[in-house]
C-alpha cells in the first residue's frame, strides 16, 4: 500500500520511521517532510491547504491511506475533503477536530456530557474577561486562547499584572474568543486513545515538559521533552480516565453527529478527586509521539488503516515495550520567542551510534550541511529498562550532537526520577 504522510515536524519523523517498518507498505510519501523524514519517505511539495491538489496527488499515486500529522489541516477540514473523494484518512473531520480547534467547544461538550473538567467562563472581549476574572476566579487562573496556538496559547496567571499581560496579548487585535478556567491542583499526564468513532483502543501514556526552563519555569513551549509510560497515571487512574472522560466524549461526539476518528490525546490533571480533563488534542502530541513510537511494537500502518476504515474493534490489544522511552528536545536559541535560524547541526550519526534515535523537526539541508530552520530542532530519543536508564541514554545522545546554537533542558523526567 502507498501512504501519504502530511507534516514536517518531529512527530511526523517518528510516524514515518514507524510506518516505514510496516510489511504492507509499498511507498511512503511525505509532504512536505524534512531531511530526517526523507530517510524513510519520498518527500513531495504539496500544500495541505490546497485540498484539490492533495486529492489529485493521492489519485495519481494510488494512495491507500493519508495520515494527517499536525492539527491545522484537520481543523481546516482536509480529512472531510479526502473522505468525500473516497480516500481512507487517519485523522478526524473538521467538526470533530473542534475538540482541539476550540477550547470553548470542548468545555461546552464536557458540560453537556458531565465530563470532569475545570470550571470555566467563555468570553469574547477584554471587558467581559476582566469582569469574569473579578467575579468568578481568584489567582492563579488559567487563561486560554480559544483556537490553535501551537501549544503556547495558555497562560497561568498568578497575579492581576500577569492576567493583564495575558489579556494584552490575546486581545491585541481586538475582540477574540478566550476561555478562563479554574486552576487545578495536581500532576499532569497525557493519555492517548485510538477510536474510529465507536470502538476505543488505549495507545499509551506520557508526561511532557511544556516550560522552557529547568524545574518547569519560564514560558510554555510546544514541549521540551517527554517520557513514556507515565507511572503516575496508574492502571486504575487510566481506567477511570477512559470511563469518565474519553468514552463519554466519543459517545457524545457520535450522538451529536460528529464522530471522532483518529487518535484522541487527553491532557489530564490528576487531582485529589480523580482525573480531570485539561484539554484535548486531535492528533499525536509532539514530542509525545516520539516516545510512543519508540515503545510501540505493532504494525502502525495496519492499526491506522483499521482506525480509518472503522475496524478498530476487530484488532487485539496494542503491544508496547515494557521499557521506558525518553525524548529530549534540542531547540534553537531564542525559542519560544524568535529562534535563531541557520545554525549548523553535526553529530547525528554519533548520537545514533549511542543507541538513540534522533527525530528531526526544524531542520533543513543547506548544501552538505544540516541546519536549523525552526524553534524545536531535534528530539533525541532513547529507551531503557527504567526512567533513569532511559534518561542517561537520551542525554548520551544529546551530548554527541554538535549544535552550537541549540539548548535543551537537562532535567527531563525530574518528577518521576524524584519519586
Amino acid at each position: 500500500m502507498n501512504v501519504l504522510l502530511l507534516g514536517s515536524g518531529g512527530r511526523e519523523h517518528a510516524l514515518a520511521w514507524k510506518l516505514a517498518q510496516s510489511p504492507t507498505l509499498d511507498t511512503l510519501y511525505a509532504a512536505p517532510g524534512n531531511p530526517g523524514i526523507a530517510q524513510h519517505a519520498t518527500c513531495v511539495a504539496l500544500d495541505a491547504t490546497d485540498h484539490a491538489a492533495v486529492i489529485d496527488f493521492v489519485r495519481a499515486q494510488a494512495i491507500g491511506l493519508v495520515v494527517i500529522g499536525p492539527e491545522a489541516p484537520l481543523v481546516d477540514g482536509l480529512a472531510d475533503s479526502l473522505r468525500a473523494a473516497g480516500v481512507p484518512v487517519f485523522g478526524p473531520d473538521k467538526a470533530a477536530a473542534q475538540l482541539e480547534g476550540s477550547k470553548g467547544f470542548t468545555k461546552d461538550l464536557c458540560c453537556r456530557a458531565d465530563i470532569p473538567t475545570a470550571g470555566y467562563v467563555r468570553v469574547d472581549n477584554r471587558r467581559d474577561a476582566e469582569a469574569a476574572l473579578a467575579a468568578t476566579f481568584g489567582y492563579p487562573v488559567v487563561i486560554k486562547a480559544d483556537g490553535l496556538a501551537a501549544g503556547k496559547g495558555v497562560v497561568i496567571a498568578t497575579s492581576e499584572a500577569e492576567a493583564a499581560q495575558a489579556f494584552d496579548a490575546m486581545f491585541a487585535q481586538g475582540d477574540a474568543p478566550v476561555v478562563l478556567e479554574e486552576f487545578l491542583e495536581g500532576e499532569e499526564a497525557s493519555l492517548f486513545v485510538l477510536t474510529d468513532g465507536t470502538a476505543l483502543l488505549p495507545f499509551g501514556s506520557a508526561q511532557d515538559h511544556k516550560r522552557v526552563g529547568e524545574g518547569d519555569t519560564g514560558p510554555n513551549t510546544g514541549g521540551m521533552g517527554a517520557y513514556s509510560p507515565a507511572p503516575v497515571l496508574t492502571p486504575d487512574l487510566e481506567e477511570r480516565a477512559i470511563a469518565e472522560i474519553v468514552a463519554p466524549t466519543v459517545k457524545a461526539m457520535r450522538e451529536e453527529g460528529m464522530p471522532f476518528s483518529g487518535v484522541l490525546y487527553a491532557g489530564l490533571m490528576l487531582t485529589r478527586t480523580g482525573p480531570k480533563l485539561i484539554e484535548y488534542n486531535a492528533r499525536f502530541g509532539d514530542p509525545e509521539c516520539q516516545v510512543l513510537m519508540m515503545r510501540f511494537q505493532g504494525d502502525l500502518l495496519a492499526v491506522m488503516l483499521a482506525t480509518a476504515e472503522g475496524r478498530l474493534a476487530l484488532l487485539g490489544d496494542i503491544a508496547f515495550s515494557d521499557d521506558t522511552a525518553m525524548t529530549v528536545v534540542l531547540a534553537a536559541a531564542g525559542y519560544p520567542g524568535t529562534p535563531k535560524a541557520g545554525g549548523a547541526i553535526r553529530g547525528i550519526d554519533a548520537a545514533e551510534a549511542t543507541g538513540a534515535i534522533v527525530f528531526q523537526a526544524g531542520t533543513k539541508q543547506s548544501g552538505d550541511t544540516l541546519a536549523a530552520s525552526g524553534g524545536r530542532v531535534l528530539a533525541v530519543t532513547a529507551t531503557g529498562p527504567d526512567i533513569r536508564a532511559a534518561r542517561d541514554a537520551a542525554y548520551r545522545g544529546v551530548d554527541a550532537i554538535d549544535f552550537a546554537d541549540g539548548f535543551c533542558r537537562r532535567d527531563i523526567g525530574w518528577r518521576e526520577l524524584a519519586r
